[in-house]
């Protein structure tokens, strides 16, 4: 399994990350995350508790930290739609 240096974060992400205690990415984060970071859309499947969110919102937090303004009133630069029960 790849280490979360390997998949291409922003190094502040990586070191909140490593901060954290993190060293390896859960299955899903290891397929979506490089997936994300090249800017496609994804659908991300997998059991409660095995790290999705992390899945998405650390390439979210990379393409933010890697933006050159401050966010625009009325644009919208991520959407996420989580289904419920």
């Amino acid at each position: 399994m790849t280490n979360f240096d390997d998949l291409g974060l922003a190094k502040p992400v990586q070191k909140a990350i490593q901060t954290l205690g993190y060293e390896k990415p859960s299955p899903i984060q290891a397929e979506m995350i490089p997936v994300l970071l090249e800017g496609n859309d994804a659908i991300g499947i997998a059991q409660t508790g095995t790290g999705k969110t992390a899945a998405f919102m650390l390439p979210l937090l990379t393409f933010l930290s890697r933006l050159n303004a401050r966010p625009q009133k009325g644009k919208c630069d991520v959407l996420i739609l989580t289904p419920t029960r």
